[in-house]
């Protein structure tokens, strides 16, 4: 074990034995939390120590709470004066859902304290971000592209920035954003305290975080690309054409409370909510199309249980912090083998169990050959379904010939496709003129 490794000690797994302010621990009390999570209790004391850090570990761990505390508790202890268009914290996230979420989690443990929190994120005005910054503030959390674009047109400075978090930084790197984080990593100080966070730790996130981090604590909740423990997970052999007729015959069962289907594009999901609708199920999707209102209302339906089935496309994947979420149906095998880890990770949260069902056709074999190679694990084929196809056979000893082209296998897929597909690019914002086209994210 590295110098930098967290030993395996035992200490206090309450929130009240943390050194933190009062008025915190008390937003924490009435937030229902009293016992920390793994990350937490690792990760807090080391960040209070003022080290970067490397945190891997699953969504739905707690990693919000692990780097947000800490930081609010330093901001607020140094009673540092606000100057205009800069910040003292800025958390860095690749979907506008994921700031959102981490920034609501934020005002949340914020409550009792003086803390200004501004949220920046493409496909909503950038007026009020603009009159937010205009102040100075203590905290952005912050998508990549709506940042440069006022870093570009001198509505924030980077310069004070004591503490930058990167949160799901393999995910940062999947959706192509590896040359904004460059060019935002260089406006920042030198001096500063860095945290990164992933739930995998591929070669990619591994050589981001030796450019920018500084001897850092490295702390492993997980093993890379393990799926949820409390996941009963399935695979469901069925050709493209009787997917939808087997979704309809899964959907009888009223033990699927509230269910999340993932696609993989965004007419896709699209044209299967038009479906579901079509029989009366209470449904909404959720994509990069959709504007950023559309968006949070079907969230918020989703979560009050308004609805019972949300579609979503990966994009959504991570942003989506959802209790008490009884399946997710993969109805398309994901391209890249890691977003199946987050897809099922949206089920089985705060110790709840949990279903994952996918719907597999010939022509997904390969993909799924990758999840069970990045998983280590053999997933079970269940044939007690009307639509079973016989290509299931083949599904732990390797497919036939595949028609997925060779330029679709890999992990990584093209940046611009996944830009694309995340945000929407038509919204109209506030703009100084003879500026590059805003990026939306």
């Amino acid at each position: 074990m590295t110098k930098n490794e967290v030993q395996k000690t035992d200490p206090s797994r309450l929130f009240a034995d943390l050194d933190l302010d009062p008025s915190i621990l008390r937003a924490v009390e009435e937030q229902g939390y009293a016992e920390m999570t793994p990350i937490q209790q690792k990760g807090i004391p080391a960040i209070q120590e003022g080290k970067d850090l490397i945190g891997i570990a699953q969504t739905g761990t707690g990693k919000t709470a692990a780097f947000s505390l800490p930081i609010i508790h330093k901001i607020i202890s140094d009673h540092q004066e606000y100057v205009g268009k800069t910040t003292r914290a800025l958390i860095l996230a690749p979907t506008r859902e994921l700031a959102v979420q981490i920034a609501e989690n934020v005002r949340k443990y914020a409550e009792y304290v003086s803390l200004r929190t501004t949220l920046v994120y493409g496909g909503a005005s950038a007026k009020p971000q603009i009159k937010a910054l205009s102040r100075g503030v203590d905290i952005v959390v912050a998508t990549p592209g709506r940042l440069l674009d006022l870093f570009s047109d001198d509505y924030i400075w980077l310069g004070k920035v004591d503490y930058f978090v990167l949160d799901e930084a393999d995910r940062m790197l999947d959706m192509g954003f590896i040359h904004d984080i460059r060019k935002i990593v260089a406006q920042l100080p030198k001096k500063r305290q860095t945290l990164l966070f992933s739930a995998t730790m591929a070669k990619e996130v591994e050589k981001l975080a030796a450019g920018i981090l500084k001897d850092p604590v490295r702390i492993n909740i997980a093993p890379s690309a393990t799926t949820a423990e409390k996941v009963s997970q399935t695979v469901l052999m069925v050709s493209k054409d009787n997917k939808r007729p087997l979704l309809q015959h899964l959907l009888k069962d009223q033990k699927m409370e509230r269910v999340l289907v993932f696609t993989r594009t965004k007419h896709g999901a699209n044209r299967l909510t038009r479906f579901l609708e079509k029989l009366n199920i209470d449904c909404s999707a959720i994509h990069g199309n959709k504007s950023q209102n559309t968006r949070q209302k079907a969230l918020e339906s989703f979560k009050n249980g308004d609805i019972r089935v949300l579609v979503a496309t990966d994009v959504a994947a991570r942003g989506i912090d959802v209790d008490n979420v009884t399946h997710v149906i993969n109805y398309d095998v994901p391209n890249d083998a890691d977003n199946y880890v987050h897809r099922i990770g949206r089920t089985a949260r705060a110790g709840m169990t949990g279903i994952s069902i996918t719907f597999c056709d010939h022509d997904e074999m390969d993909y799924l050959k990758a999840i069970e190679k990045i998983t280590k694990q053999s997933i079970p084929v269940s044939t007690e379904q009307p639509f079973h196809a016989t290509h299931s056979s083949t599904a732990n000893s390797g497919p036939a010939k595949s028609s997925i082209p060779k330029n679709q296998r890999s992990r990584s897929r093209h940046p611009a496709s996944d830009r694309s597909n995340g945000e929407n690019s038509n919204n109209k914002t506030t703009r100084r003129p003879n500026r590059h086209k805003r990026r939306a994210n």
